[in-house]
């Protein structure tokens, strides 16, 4: 139940199949829009790649969770392939920038965690295709 100091929000799992959250509080976005901004950031995060592997962050399984706010507003809950990442300052940054190229979505702020960590178990069949890793 929402109040009027606390945003209507959905909340969206991208690094699995991508569903609202049924523990969350629905917004007021009809599910075909919110299929269709989570296809769409889906997308978005597909253009964005770590510079060190030719694979996109989706499919990297570096997208954690993405919970959409009031007002076009996102949060990415995202991590890196390692803590130390030579990209780890730029790399979230790109992400923000790819989500909000997205109809709909005015705002962006990727949030870095390592918890979980990272593991190849993550990454997607086609990123592990792509890296010989099958």
């Amino acid at each position: 139940m929402t109040d009027e100091t606390t945003p209507a929000r959905d909340m969206l799992d991208v690094s699995a199949p991508p569903i609202v959250q049924p523990d969350r509080e629905p917004s007021d976005l009809p599910p075909e829009e919110i299929a269709r901004l989570t296809d769409d950031l889906i997308e978005a995060f597909k253009t964005v790649y770590d510079p060190e592997i030719p694979v996109d962050v989706y499919e990297l399984g570096l997208i954690y969770k993405v919970d959409l706010k009031a007002g076009g507003h996102v949060d990415i809950d995202m991590t890196l392939t390692a803590p130390a990442c030579p990209v780890a300052g730029e790399l979230p940054i790109m992400v923000e920038d790819a989500a909000k190229t997205v109809k709909g979505i005015n705002s962006a702020k990727a949030i870095v965690t390592f918890d979980p960590p990272w593991t190849q178990a993550r990454m997607s069949d086609e990123a592990r295709l792509a890296l010989n890793m099958l």
